[in-house]
Formats: C-alpha cells, structure tokens, sequence
C-alpha cells in the first residue's frame, strides 16, 4: 500500500482594493487548477479598518474634525499538491497586479 503525502502552501494576499484582490485569486486558482493539485480553498479574512480622526482646522474650531479610513482586505489561498510538482515555482514567477500585497508560505 502506497501512501502519498501532500505538500502544502499557503499564499496570503492583501490590498486596499477588494477588486484587485479578487482578480490575484483568480490568478493563483487558475495556474493551481491547471497543475494537479488534490485540493484548494479559498478563505477570506476579515477585513481590517483603520479610522483616522484630523482636525479641520489647527488652530480654531476644535470641534471640527474630518475622519479617514483604510480598509485592508485578506485573503488565504491553501494549496494541497503532490511533492513531485514544482507548485512553488510556478507561483514564484507569478506576475500579480500593483497593488497586491502577497506571502507565499511552505507548510
């Protein structure tokens, strides 16, 4: 009885823009359905949101303030794949959009 073990890597994506994010995903679930992989999922992380508070004015008016916010959204992609495939290869030379933040881990 053979008994295979699988390799895993998990890609962490992050941007300002939820948009490009997605579009990143689709990239890496493309090139990932295309070599054998056993299994892929997709997880989203929730979303973090930085509030900045400023003063309109800086000297009168102090109860005049303009607030700011960042939101910075997450994904994790883990991929289960046959150690015999070079999967850590084809994500390395993987061309994301500016703007996407990307973490490629081996576990």
């Amino acid at each position: 009885m053979e008994i295979k073990t699988n390799a895993k890597i998990r890609v962490r994506l992050e941007s300002f823009n939820h948009e490009l994010l997605t579009s990143a995903c689709r990239k890496i679930t493309d090139i990932a359905e295309n070599s054998e992989t056993n299994r892929l999922s997709v997880v989203s992380l929730p979303t973090d949101k930085r509030i900045y508070c400023v003063l309109r004015s800086p000297h009168v008016d102090k109860d005049s303030r303009e607030h700011f916010e960042l939101r910075i959204h997450k994904r994790i992609i883990e991929i289960f794949y046959d150690p015999s495939i070079e999967m850590s290869d084809l994500l390395l030379n993987l061309e994301l959009p500016p703007g996407v933040l990307s973490r490629i881990d081996l576990c």
